[in-house]
This record gives structure tokens, sequence and C-alpha cells, in this order.
């Protein structure tokens, strides 16, 4: 487990626009190390943070970086994409969900997209925040965002100053 690229980039994302996140009820998919999340609840927004409720170690990763970062009070719910379980039906009504580089296996697009649906329609007015990198040509997320029925808005990178070699002294973007 480490930090990804397009969690660099999506924690400038959010520190960007770190003044709109306090009180904002945020849910992070798939947060392994949780560096978005962390960053979100450290701007003060109200976080939870998931992984897969098949991989505890993911859990437990998600719960171990809540306490290097002084947030042991952040909940940590195993949420298994495509499954509607209790701990999915029990979350509250979120303003963003956050998912940092999720689509990653093509495989899983369809059980991620299920997921943030159910969410959406609990709350049609949450918003996802997602980064992800380009792996191949042969795969697009559009056919199964029309067939779910959700919009995309492409966000340049230099509009929050995520153009660079490195962002905030990581250079683990690089140009991905």
């Amino acid at each position: 487990m480490y930090v990804w690229p397009c969690a660099v980039v999506l924690a400038q994302y959010l520190w960007f626009h770190r003044r709109s996140l306090p009180g904002k009820a945020i849910l992070e998919i798939g947060a392994g190390v949780s560096l978005p999340g962390i960053l979100a609840a450290k701007c003060g927004a109200e976080v939870i943070l998931s992984d897969s409720s098949e991989l505890p170690h993911c859990l437990e990763v998600c719960r171990q970086s809540c306490q290097m970062n002084n947030l042991p009070h952040l909940q940590v719910v195993g949420l298994t994409w495509g499954h509607i379980s209790w701990d999915l039906l029990a979350l509250p009504p979120q303003d963003i969900i956050l998912a940092s580089d999720v689509f990653f296996e093509p495989e899983d697009f369809e059980d991620i997209l299920a997921t943030i649906y159910f969410l959406m329609h609990k709350n049609p007015k949450v918003q996802l925040w997602s980064t992800y990198q380009v792996r191949s040509a042969d795969w697009s997320l559009e056919a199964l965002l029309y067939k779910w029925d959700m919009k995309c808005v492409h966000i340049p990178l230099e509009s929050f100053d995520a153009d660079k070699e490195d962002i905030a002294e990581s250079t683990l973007p690089g140009r991905h």
C-alpha cells in the first residue's frame, strides 16, 4: 500500500478548494492510505473512509493513516463495490464522494459506478470528485456513465495548479 500519483492530484484539488470543505460530509471510496480523505478532514470536512470489506488489511491501513495523522475519530467502513451492504445502507447523505484512482481495473468499473449511483440516488446533490490515470486507449467510462445516467465534467490540471512535475514537494504525479 502506497500513495498513488492520482491521490496527490486529488489532494491538490481538495487543497485548492479547502475553504469550501469545512462542514462538508465526505466519503472516500477505495481509500487505501487515505491521503485525500485525511487532507479533507484536516481542512474541516466530516470524513468517512472506506475500502473493500473483503480486504481487512486495507481497512487497517485506513485506520493506521488516521492514527498517524491525529484523526482517530474518523469512521472507517468496509464497502465492497457493487454490493448493497448494511454499512452502505447506514451511510449518512454525503456532499462529496472522493475516488482516487479507483478506475484501475475495467472489470470493476460497473460495480464502482453502481455503488456511486446508489449513493447519488440517496442524495441527488452529491458530487463525485475523482482522479484517474488513463492506462489504455481500449477502455472508456463514457458508455458506462451514459448507462448509469451520470455526467462528467473534465477539470484541467492547470486550473488547480496540478500541471507540474511536483505538487507540494511530491514528485509522485510526475507527468501522469
